[in-house]
């Protein structure tokens, strides 16, 4: 797919020419800190959550537009309970995004295509001190060409200019749900999404590596051989089949019945995940997460639903439901896994059958002093 292509500085100016947008506490276009930076854990905490409205069907919803904007809804009400929900909205569309998501979500008008803010908007690293927070702006390629991206590829732009935080672009292609990080030097990944050569075909593993752990500050990177079984969307992202728990603690998808084609896939990322140590020298706690129901969706079957799919609030955990008897069993092990936070169960059936859930389409901006 062959679009056309303009800077992003110029996109950007173009976007906000119309409106002075409010900052959450930080200068805009603040000049960078000298300090080295690194990629926070999800677990620490929040300024604000950055999500996106969906409007075109043309991108893929078709006729489950409503329906996918119900669910997104439903999660933005979900989570600012807790923290500040800035919602970005097409122009013209921002009245019906706010119309569903009610007063207590920010919605904010900038050109975007779709709804997945995890993979399309900055990837936020704090300093030591967590004084400063620059973006982290890698290319978005609409996970190897697949689905529009002309927008949603400045995306970050916008996103740091309404934060006042300092963009730092990264040549490489990446969407933020293929890499996991516990914000002390490990990050975990999948062979199957970052080695496809629909993302960065010139790039070497050593390469990719070398980037990866240069642009989140971190230092060791440890790769997981698979993603889900038939995960065609965006090629095994690592956030369908795992998630960090907390400090060397992993919650990690497994399948236990044999003649499931996950059974082997999962396996052989717990055998890896049970070998290694994190960057601290840590060995893994590996949690099991066995639950994950198929079923039909507009005359599809969803393969790729998954609860390691989350969003983490300083109170709650955001946790992906499908209407299906298992919704109850994986809440319950939610509510062991995090006593000291309120499970809240959102509806992502029809976000499943686009590829996601809800930490796909949700971005956590780490909290600054200042």
């Amino acid at each position: 797919m062959d679009l056309p292509r303009m800077t992003r500085r110029g996109f950007g100016a173009a976007a906000l020419a119309a409106a002075a947008l409010p900052l959450l506490g930080r200068t805009a276009f603040a000049s960078p800190s000298e300090d080295p930076h690194h990629a926070s854990a999800e677990w620490e905490p929040h300024a604000a959550c950055v999500m996106a409205w969906p409007w075109d069907r043309q991108v893929g919803w078709g006729g489950l537009l409503a329906d996918v904007q119900a669910e997104i809804a439903g999660i933005a009400r979900a989570i600012a309970r807790f923290e500040p929900v800035v919602m970005v909205a097409e122009p013209g569309q921002a009245a019906q995004a706010r119309q569903q998501c009610g007063s207590a979500v920010t919605v904010i008008e900038y050109p975007v295509n779709d709804c997945w803010t995890r993979d399309t908007g900055p990837i936020f690293a704090v300093n030591a001190g967590k004084t400063h927070r620059i973006g982290l702006d890698f290319a978005f390629n609409g996970w190897g060409n697949k689905y529009p991206y002309d927008k949603d590829d400045f995306l970050p732009v916008g996103v740091c200019a309404y934060l006042g935080d300092t963009r730092k672009p990264v040549d490489m292609v990446l969407e933020g749900g293929s890499v996991l990080t516990d914000g002390q030097g490990t990050l975990i990944t999948t062979e199957e999404c970052l080695l496809n050569p629909n993302r960065n075909p010139g790039m070497t593993r050593a390469q990719i590596e070398a980037t990866l752990l240069a642009s989140f500050g971190a230092s060791k990177l440890i790769w997981l051989p698979y993603g889900l079984y038939h995960d065609d969307i965006t090629n095994g992202h690592v956030d369908l089949v795992a998630a960090y728990l907390g400090p060397a603690k992993i919650l990690l998808h497994t399948q236990p019945d044999p003649a499931n084609p996950n059974h082997a896939r999962m396996a052989a990322n717990k055998a890896v995940l049970d070998a290694a140590t994190d960057a601290c020298g840590r060995p893994f706690q590996v949690v099991e997460m066995h639950h994950q129901p198929h079923f039909r969706q507009s005359g599809l079957t969803v393969e790729t639903f998954s609860y390691t799919n989350y969003y983490l609030t300083s109170g709650s955990v955001v946790v992906p439901t499908a209407g299906e008897p298992a919704d109850s069993l994986a809440l319950a092990q939610f509510a062991t896994l995090f006593p000291g936070r309120e499970v809240v169960g959102t509806r992502a059936r029809v976000l499943a059958w686009g590829g996601g859930g809800v930490h796909c389409v949700t971005q956590h901006v780490p909290a600054v002093a200042g």
